[in-house]
């Protein structure tokens, strides 16, 4: 598996195992995001510490769980973001509308505040 899920109480970590978070796999993380939607998870950590190049596709993947985080009163939360993927993000000003977090210990403290 690409993606490591992991259930706690209030939150949902998900951790990215790709080094490249891209077209050829950014549909299956949108997929699991959709799923544990559906199943009532609303508040998700998505560790990209392994993640080292994200693309479009995988970017598009973000966004959709933010939007579905927000849109059923959850959080998300993106953490462990590598030096290129950090200015990808900077680039498209995604850091304006995502919460971003330096580790999970600290995307943690955001969720359960």
């Amino acid at each position: 598996m690409k993606f490591d899920i992991t259930q706690h109480t209030q939150y949902t970590l998900v951790e990215s195992k790709v080094e490249k978070l891209d077209a050829s796999n950014a549909s299956e993380l949108k997929v699991e995001l959709q799923l544990l939607n559906k199943s009532g998870v609303n508040s998700i950590i998505l560790d990209c510490s392994k993640t080292k190049y994200c693309d479009s596709s995988g970017l598009s993947a973000i966004l959709i769980a933010n939007r579905l985080c927000k849109d059923t009163n959850g959080k998300f939360v993106l953490c462990g973001l590598q030096p290129n993927v950090a200015k990808m993000i900077g680039i498209s000003q995604l850091d304006k509308v995502l919460s971003i977090a330096d580790s999970a210990e600290l995307a943690q403290e955001i969720i359960l505040n």
